[in-house]
Parts: structure tokens; sequence; C-alpha cells
């Protein structure tokens, strides 16, 4: 069989896989959208608020802790992975938890990883927002929190590239994940199902043991997702953009 010949048989297969609506392929998906759905979620909870104290608060050390903003947006998956692995382990300080290998752990390790990355790209772009838009609000009689909330608008887009970036940033993830979730699946009879089983592991998983046509599958998903939460969030974004122009 030629190299051609592979690929495709192999791209028709998972296309059969996902189609049919495998079970052992949607677990995995769940797993995959619950655990970086999740983390990004609080991840933008957490960010946008601390982004818009900065942006409007000035102190000592704001540009230090900038900096150190700036430091975590580039952390080692792998060296957050053992860090909540410590933490979480059974002598560690929240080993009482017992949430090593579970969903948990998972959702923690890249909601530590997509935090510092929605919150550096809010901040910069509640930042770029000009002064002068901020002295007209003053000027036309608006209130602090007026303010805020017409600067928020202003960067909207570039807030809503911060989140893209976390999500990003969570759904391509491997090492911290494996690191903590354990890549662990149950057998439900004969069917095997996802308890802490991405779908960035389980690529790495059925490629190395040769299944090409799950992993295929696994890659296609992961793209089409990516893709979908792209196109929805800006859809909405330029959907809000116009009916903010019309009041």
């Amino acid at each position: 069989m030629g190299s051609m010949e592979f690929l495709y048989e192999g791209f028709i297969k998972a296309l059969k896989l996902i189609i049919s609506l495998d079970p052992y392929v949607l677990s995995v998906t769940k797993v995959q959208l619950a655990v970086s759905g999740t983390a990004v979620v609080l991840g933008t909870l957490t960010a946008i608020p601390l982004a818009i104290l900065l942006a409007f608060t000035k102190f000592p050390g704001k540009a230090m802790s900038q900096g150190l903003i700036t430091t975590a947006m580039g952390l080692p998956p792998v060296g957050v992975g053992l860090f909540v692995f410590l933490l979480i382990t059974r002598r560690g300080p929240l080993g009482f938890l017992d949430l090593l290998y579970t969903p948990s752990a998972m959702i923690l390790a890249q909601y530590i990883l997509a935090t510092p990355i929605i919150l550096g790209v809010s901040l910069s772009a509640l930042e770029e927002v000009p002064q002068k838009i901020k002295d007209m609000a003053f000027s036309l009689g608006g209130r602090y929190s007026d303010v805020i909330w017409i600067v928020v608008k202003e960067a909207k887009l570039g807030i809503l590239t911060g989140i893209l970036a976390g999500f990003g940033r969570a759904i391509a993830e491997v090492g911290a994940i494996l690191t903590v979730g354990g890549n662990i699946v149950h057998i439900i009879g004969s069917q095997e199902v996802s308890y802490t089983r991405t779908l960035t592991t389980a690529i790495t998983v059925e490629a190395r043991q040769g299944n090409i046509p799950e992993a295929i599958a696994f890659g296609i998903i992961l793209i089409s997702l990516a893709f979908i939460v792209n196109v929805v969030l800006v859809n909405y974004v330029m959907r809000f953009s116009k009916g903010y122009e019309n009041v």
C-alpha cells in the first residue's frame, strides 16, 4: 500500500468513526470539552476583572506585576503539571481532596496555563484604548464605572483574542493533563470509555499504538472544535458590535 493510499484509508476510517458516533470517540471528546471549557470559563472569570483592576489602578510595583503576568504566559506545561501533581498528591498540601488522576486536577492545570494568557492579552487590549476616549467619557458626565464599561467595549476584540488564545492553549495541552490526569480509560463491557483521556492525549496514545484512523479522527475533531469556537465567538462579537453601534 502506497503512502497516499495509507493516508486515504486512514482518513476514510476516521470519518466513519466520527459519523457513526463511536462511543469511545464521543467519550474522549466530552472529556476534552468539559475540562478545557471549564478551565477557560474559570480563567475568563478570573482574568477579565483582574485585567480591568490592573488597567485602572496605579500602585507601586505595577510594572513588576505586569512582568510577572508576561512571564506566566509562557509557563511550561510539564512544569505546571508537576506543580499541580505535587500540590494534590496524597502527601501534598491538598492531598486530602483526593483530586489526583481526576478531571478536576486536569481543570486546575489548564486553568493555571490559560488564565495568564487571557489576563495578559486582555490587559494589553484595555491599556491600548486611547486616553481621549476616556477623557471624552468623563467630559460627557460619565461616572467611573461608565468609563470602565466604555473602555471594555472598545477593547472587546482584544479581550476576545485573549480568551481564544487561552482556549487554544488549553485544548492543545498534553504534558500537564497527562501528568495529573493519568490518561485513564475505563472498560465498560467491551467498550473503552474515557475518564481522563482527552483528544490530545488520545492522539498520542493511538498514534503510538498504530491506530491511525482513531488518531486521525481525534485530530479532525480537535481542529474542528478550535475552528467552531473561534467562529462562534467572533460572530458573537461582531453582532454585539453592530448592536452597540446602532444604539
